[in-house]
């Protein structure tokens, strides 16, 4: 579980808040094997003996002052009786985990013994959109078959299709058989009969380690529903135009219906994955995706704001279908129409899986994401909360959660990876903060508690083959993870604790809502008025305004935090953030669903992924096995003045070698494979959540537009406008007049 705090000095009062003009708040990646310093948790049992206070329900930790019979807690003070079994367990501190660390990771009895091992079989159900094309479904075959493959046994899987029918498939027998259901064309309409009628659910999921062939072969049998079909089925509308066809809405609802029904009892996971190539057209959950072409040609509406909301509540709605049935949902959007995920996200987000998307079939990392995402552990069923101690209270919450209906700052979280992060920020409780006098340090305890498929331990003896097949367990964790903070004295020791990518982090989901809330002109103008209001601050704490001749026209403005390190990363990251796609207006060329993946994406990312997806890293080598500079600032003056021949950025979802056009033309390209470049490379594409795409390219031969378009630190952006083709410096001057003006 890594924490990281955007202020490891938390400011003493509201007034120091205030002042500071610095959010205040936390990133947590709770299922993350270490935390924020490369430590793992000391592991125990007897998770549910733990002391937890009476009055605030906090566990009992190290922090805590622990008498012959009684504890104090240390978030809210409260004196805690023990009871003669804990004061036993205590009596000798290095039998429990509990007493050795401040992150432990503790087993929970499960209940129930009998029909666990069936319980404990993860499904995983493919939906496929037959309203596609070859090239889709070639794409998602190989995608598939790459899931086969990472899928452990014991899993269960289905194969389920969609189009103006849901089709099941049975391929437990020596020829696969599918059964088909009629969608209703009615947008109020669901099936007129359950999936479970059509199919009993345990001939639908089959075992994935004897049936992992005729799955196979079931994939090549998918052909795309013919226009005839749908002409047929759908109707024709207007002028003889193709209605209907991808009842996305109904197959989805259907679905989580048919394996709720088992939640519990077959399976205490599924994760369904939707495979779509366009939007839903037809039955309930259909979609007007006019309002793309409607909103972009009106000029009385702003269509930045327009397309964001969602415009139905029927996948928010079914989302919470989901997270009652156990369903995680992963969205793979295969299109470059729009499809309107800006109502389909929902599905993903709040059933904790994640939304894909991919502009074409052609060069779509499609079955590498499939195979990691896979691949990697991951928890399930979790619940998260976090507490703090009594002068502070957790403000807004921000990631891929449902919220508990019942009680504040509690977070369900169907599945989740060693990657999701999310994020926090706090508010005072009350006017007098963190009292200068007293001995009680601002705290925080976080706690998750989580389900682990166990893989069967390997018990037979070599050679002899198991008659029964292996039986995976399920196991109930709780990780609890108690930080203490410092407050700041001052101004000085608040700027100095800052963590810039913390910051970052915070920032990306207020602009985020700010933008679905109000347009992202509003998310725009949010970002650039945070940072005139920390430039004020930052220059009257330190003193720094200085005023020439007694006229404010030529005062200086440290825009550059000369006087804080810690501080000096966050114009160019503002910069940076104005200048991506998440920010950039609709007329600029950003698709509305691209704007959506990538709020989806940048809303689950911990703090050092987001850097680099929101300001990439550009470093230089001499030689495809000497670094020159681990560091440059993203422009062309950068290049030139490094005088180094080849260059790496990483811009997280991208990965680009570029060779400059005077480079010894005896160096190697592209770089061999055993190489220092070749080798940072193939570490950064293990290390991360999704696949990157790794270019190279040849300065003067190739079009190097693809790495040209990083250098943005010489196209211009400002609050409110468009952009023009100054760059970050005139950026710093537009942000020194404003702050000029705060300051009036």
């Amino acid at each position: 579980m890594a924490v990281r705090a955007t202020m490891s000095r938390f400011p003493m009062d509201p007034d120091a808040q205030e002042g500071s003009g610095l959010p205040w708040g936390v990133t947590v990646t709770p299922f993350a094997t270490k935390d924020e310093n490369g430590n793992s948790p000391v592991y125990g049992s007897d998770g549910h003996l733990l002391p937890r206070c009476e009055n605030c329900w906090a566990y009992f930790n190290t922090y805590c002052e622990l008498e012959q019979w009684a504890w104090n807690c240390s978030l809210c003070g409260t004196l805690n009786g023990l009871t003669s079994e804990a004061i036993t367990r205590y009596s000798q501190p290095q039998s429990c985990a509990e007493m050795m660390s401040s992150f432990i990771d503790l087993e929970l009895p499960v209940e129930g013994s009998e029909g666990e091992a069936m319980q404990a079989r993860p499904v995983y159900v493919a939906a496929i959109d037959l309203s596609s094309s070859e090239e889709f479904l070639e794409l998602i075959k190989s995608s598939l078959l790459a899931a086969l493959e990472a899928l452990g046994p014991g899993a269960l899987f289905g194969l389920a299709t969609f189009s103006h029918k849901i089709g099941l498939y049975d391929v437990q027998g020596p020829v696969p058989v599918v059964k088909n259901v009629f969608v209703p064309a009615d947008s109020d309409a669901s099936l007129p009969i359950e999936l479970e009628d059509v199919m009993p659910l345990l001939s639908f999921l089959a075992p994935v380690e004897t049936c992992k062939d005729r799955i196979a072969s079931a994939l090549e049998t998918l052909k795309p529903t013919t226009s005839w079909e749908r002409t047929t089925t759908a109707g024709q509308g207007l002028d003889g135009l193709l209605l209907g066809g991808r009842g996305f809405g109904v197959a989805m609802e259907a679905l989580f219906n048919y394996l709720g029904s088992e939640y519990g009892n077959t399976f205490a996971l599924a994760r369904v994955f939707a495979f779509l190539s366009g939007p839903p057209d037809y039955g309930a959950g259909q979609l007007d995706t006019r309002r793309y072409g409607e909103q972009y040609a009106s000029k009385g509406e702003d269509a930045d704001r327009a397309l964001l909301p969602e415009q139905t509540p029927f996948y928010k709605d079914l989302a919470a279908v989901a997270v009652q049935a156990g369903v995680c949902v992963d969205i793979f959007a295969v299109t470059n129409e729009y499809t309107d995920l800006a109502s389909l996200k929902f599905l993903s987000i709040e059933s904790g899986g994640s939304l894909f998307l991919y502009s074409n079939t052609d060069d779509s990392t499609l079955p590498q994401d499939m195979y990691r995402m896979l691949s990697r552990p991951y928890a399930f069923g979790c619940i998260l909360r976090l507490r703090t101690s009594s002068e502070f209270r957790p403000g807004n919450s921000y990631g891929h959660f449902f919220p508990d209906p019942q009680y504040e700052n509690v977070q369900h979280i169907i599945c989740c990876d060693s990657y999701v992060t999310y994020a926090y920020d706090f508010d005072f409780a009350n006017t007098t903060g963190f009292s200068r006098h007293t001995s009680e340090p601002p705290m925080l305890q976080i706690a998750f508690q989580y389900t682990v498929v166990v893989p069967p331990d390997e018990l037979s003896t070599p050679g002899s083959v198991s008659a029964s097949r292996p039986k995976h367990s399920l196991k109930r964790r709780l990780r609890i993870r108690t930080l203490q903070y410092l407050s700041a004295q001052n101004s000085s020791e608040l700027y100095d604790s800052v963590d810039p990518e913390v910051v970052l982090s915070v920032l990306v989901h207020k602009v985020i809502l700010a933008s679905l809330e109000q347009g992202v002109r509003e998310g725009r103008m949010l970002l650039h008025d945070w940072l005139v209001i920390l430039i004020a601050q930052y220059n009257d704490a330190y003193k720094l305004l200085q005023y020439r001749n007694g006229s404010s026209a030529t005062a200086h403005v440290d825009v550059a935090f000369s006087q804080c390190p810690q501080l000096q990363p966050l114009p160019r990251l503002v910069f940076a953030l104005l200048r991506n796609p998440l920010l950039r207006f609709h007329e600029e060329g950003v698709h509305p669903d691209y704007r959506i993946y990538l709020q989806c994406l940048f809303s689950a990312l911990e703090p050092s992924s987001l850097h680099r997806a929101v300001y990439p890293v550009l470093t230089s080598y001499s030689t495809p096995d000497k670094q020159a500079y681990p560091r440059h600032s993203l422009s062309r003056a950068a290049l030139i003045t490094s005088g180094s021949p080849i260059f790496f950025l990483d811009a997280f979802t991208t990965l680009i070698v570029f060779y400059s056009s005077t480079a010894d033309p005896t160096l190697p390209y592209p770089p061999p494979h055993d190489c220092l470049l070749r080798t940072t490379i193939n570490k950064l594409k293990h290390e991360r959540s999704i696949t990157p795409k790794l270019l190279f390219i040849q300065g003067g031969q190739d079009d190097a537009t693809a790495f040209e378009n990083y250098l943005i630190e010489e196209q211009d952006v400002e609050g409110s406008g468009l952009t023009s083709v100054m760059g970050f410096v005139s950026f710093l001057e537009d942000i020194t007049r404003s702050v000029l003006e705060y300051m009036k």
